[in-house]
């Protein structure tokens, strides 16, 4: 057996990750699973907006609320009014009252131009106002029969911006076909969350597939990042939407987890790690009180015994 090294960084799930469920399931699965949080996305659904009612399901799930995406995709751009500098104060209104650490942002789209000509400036400032990270997601290009359109200002990848923080997400780098691991590196110490997915890219599709589902690199950058001691948030933000019920649901955000856990390693000591080739690697983590820990054991094969 290798030794090995997990950093203390918290895995977490999406409140997209459950739709169509609503919120309150998020947080029922999380702490049935075992995540160490819930990211709560702001859409449309009244109980995603309700600062008490978050906080009464993180304290009757014990489930702590690690971070909030504000609403800034398409189909959230009523929630909050119109303004974005207007959305991402109550985002930090709602972090900070429920003791999140992080606000995921997506750059402005093209037509809010007010917003995006001011967007670098802005966010440096609200970020030197809090103690919450705004982190900028990298997003991708649109393409459209022959040609490839950019919808957001000033741009959609972060990298190209001096942002203090930044979102990498894995859906994304498949669609607009960039180099996750690279990116990364690139990020560096600016990389202040993770949204791990996968995805195969192509036909505009933002699929956000269960890990190891798709093309990307999620076990090769979990371990880059446990290598590196990353100790800021691993979130799934996965789409499940086609699963037939509740435990369906259930069984692929265990497979989710399960992924994290496992791959989120690195060696200690000695890289190569020494020779058994049925190496195990056995991962306890932290869990809410009326959970016992979990112990993955995988054998070399690939299969996870839980």
């Amino acid at each position: 057996m290798s030794a090995i090294q997990v950093p203390d960084a918290p895995v977490v799930l999406s409140t997209a990750s459950v739709y169509p469920e609503k919120t309150p399931v998020a947080f029922e699965i999380a702490a049935q699973l075992g995540y160490d949080g819930v990211e709560v996305m702001v859409t449309s659904e009244p109980v995603s907006q309700d600062v008490d009612m978050l906080r009464r399901l993180s304290d009757y799930h014990q489930v702590p609320i690690t971070a909030v995406h504000a609403p800034c995709l398409i189909f959230t751009q009523r929630v909050w009014g119109r303004d974005g500098w207007g959305k991402l104060m109550r985002s930090k209104e709602m972090a900070e009252a429920v003791g999140a650490g992080t606000i995921v942002v997506h750059p402005p789209f093209r037509w809010q131009r007010d917003y995006a000509k001011d967007f670098d400036t802005g966010i440096e400032r609200m970020s030197e106002e809090t103690d919450v990270a705004f982190a900028v997601e990298n997003m991708y290009p649109v393409r459209m029969a022959d040609k490839e359109v950019v919808p957001y200002s000033p741009g959609w990848n972060p990298l190209e911006r001096d942002y203090s923080d930044m979102t990498l997400d894995l859906s994304h780098t498949a669609m607009s076909g960039s180099d996750a691991m690279d990116m990364a590196k690139q990020m560096g110490d600016r990389l202040t969350h993770l949204h791990l997915a996968d995805g195969l890219g192509g036909q505009n599709l933002d699929e956000h597939l269960i890990p190891g589902r798709g093309s990307q690199p999620c076990a090769e950058l979990l371990e880059h990042l446990a290598t590196s001691g990353y100790a800021r948030q691993l979130v799934l933000e996965v789409n499940t939407r086609k699963s037939s019920d509740r435990e369906a649901r259930q069984l692929e955000l265990a497979e989710a987890l399960a992924f994290t856990r496992l791959h989120f390693a690195g060696p200690r000591g000695d890289p190569s790690g020494g020779g058994d080739d049925r190496r195990e690697r056995i991962l306890m983590r932290r869990r809410p009180a009326q959970s016992p820990p979990r112990v993955f054991t995988v054998a070399s094969d690939g299969t996870v015994i839980l």
